[in-house]
């Protein structure tokens, strides 16, 4: 039975729309177990995935390990070049401390003002026109534009690279298909040749933008290499605005649904934070994580052996009821919301913080411009994704 809830939720485009009924009998039915026909093992339950997340025993597996899939077979992690998402201590450590030295909170909050503009200046658009897709015409290219301006891309290049970036943060999906992989692989050539030529041009004429930043974050003698930059790049810049263009769409849409909520934010914008917060945990735009065992491990009373695979499914343990009263209650009061979606330990999402930023940006732009919010379509779709869960489309009337 639990075998056929995770294959529901995985592979049921109906689940995508509501995958929390599903996530919810799975937690209670069995919070920790193993898939009958692999070695992967399932958590849903928020203290056994932070632990997972927290422990050194567990990481990314490494070139050459032998890797369980959801077919039973196992195959062998291909030795490649990877982003420091996927890299273990201690290269995770120094490309991280490295990384960090230039994603600073000063270097985020020095944005704001500019997030103001680039939200206005969508506003504006869809002020002009009444409303629309606000997927298309807000959620998508606001972030887009923003990490854009973060990293040092300039203007003629972002629509030609936002769709490229888009296809490489597909490869995150369990469900991804053949011509899938084989899109990303060919926008990864793509965007590895742009941004080798980007990081020439910053090394010859540096700017005050995230690119130069990393071309001169150091360590001693210890420097980022031209393609540790330009893998860095690559991650920033997919998990920069894939996953805040599903926390803005997945906001708006969730707010909609929940008028009261609305209204509380009418009458007290200082809620806005909190409000982002409570749609982080709701409706998380992340909803899978994943741990390779490189010893014995014990979760929940179970002893997974070293070699296994170990999911941790976010949007189950942000509602997970021994953590938080009334989990699937929308509350954009809550306090201290306990929450998964930037996941925890050494893997912690750096982009946090402007994850939040834009998201509070655009939720007062929003209260400050437009009186009511009238969706256009009772069920919008969603993408076929389940790790970076967004709306496909949102048409709303604004007014």
């Amino acid at each position: 039975m639990s075998d056929e809830l995770l294959l529901r939720i995985v592979t049921d485009r109906e689940a995508y729309a509501d995958p929390y009924p599903l996530l919810r009998e799975l937690r209670e039915t069995a919070p920790v177990y193993k898939l009958s026909f692999a070695d992967y093992w399932v958590l849903t339950r928020y203290e056994d995935c932070r632990k997972a997340l927290r422990d050194p025993r567990m990481g990314n597996a490494e070139p050459g390990d032998e890797v369980p899939t959801l077919t039973a077979e196992r195959v062998r992690t291909p030795n490649e070049e990877r982003t420091f998402l996927f890299l273990n201590p201690p290269d995770h450590t120094r490309l991280r401390s490295l990384v960090s030295r230039a994603f600073t909170p000063r270097r985020v909050e020095g944005l704001r003002s500019a997030v103001e503009k680039m939200t206005a200046e969508q506003l504006d658009l869809l002020a002009a026109s009444g409303g629309g897709d606000l997927i298309e015409q807000l959620a998508f290219p606001l972030p887009a534009n923003v990490i854009s301006e973060l990293v040092g891309v300039p203007r003629a290049d972002r629509d030609w690279l936002r769709p490229l970036v888009s296809d490489l943060a597909g490869t995150l999906e369990p469900n991804q298909s053949p011509e899938d992989r084989e899109r990303a692989e060919a926008s990864a050539v793509k965007v590895k040749a742009y941004f080798d030529e980007l990081i020439d041009q910053r090394r010859a004429e540096p700017s005050d933008d995230l690119l130069s930043a990393l071309i001169a974050a150091s360590d001693g003698e210890d420097r980022l290499t031209q393609r540790e930059i330009g893998l860095t790049l690559s991650l920033i810049y997919a998990a920069g605005f894939e996953t805040t263009t599903n926390l803005i769409g997945n906001m708006v849409h969730t707010l909609i649904r929940h008028p009261g909520e609305l209204a509380r934010l009418r009458a007290d914008r200082s809620l806005v934070p909190g409000a982002v917060d409570e749609v982080l945990r709701y409706q998380p735009p992340v909803q899978v994580d994943a741990r390779y065992t490189f010893e014995a491990v014990e979760i929940g009373g179970h002893d997974i052996a070293p070699g296994s695979m170990v999911l941790m499914l976010l949007g189950a343990a942000n509602r997970d009821p021994d953590v938080i009263d009334d989990p699937d209650r929308f509350d954009i009061s809550r306090q201290e919301t306990p929450l998964l979606s930037f996941g925890s330990g050494i893997h912690y999402c750096l982009g946090a913080s402007l994850a939040r930023l834009e998201g509070q940006v655009v939720l007062a732009g929003l209260l400050d411009r437009f009186e009511t919010w009238t969706p256009l379509e009772d069920d919008p779709p969603w993408k076929d994704r389940l790790t970076l869960r967004g709306l496909a489309r949102l048409p709303v009337a604004l007014s």
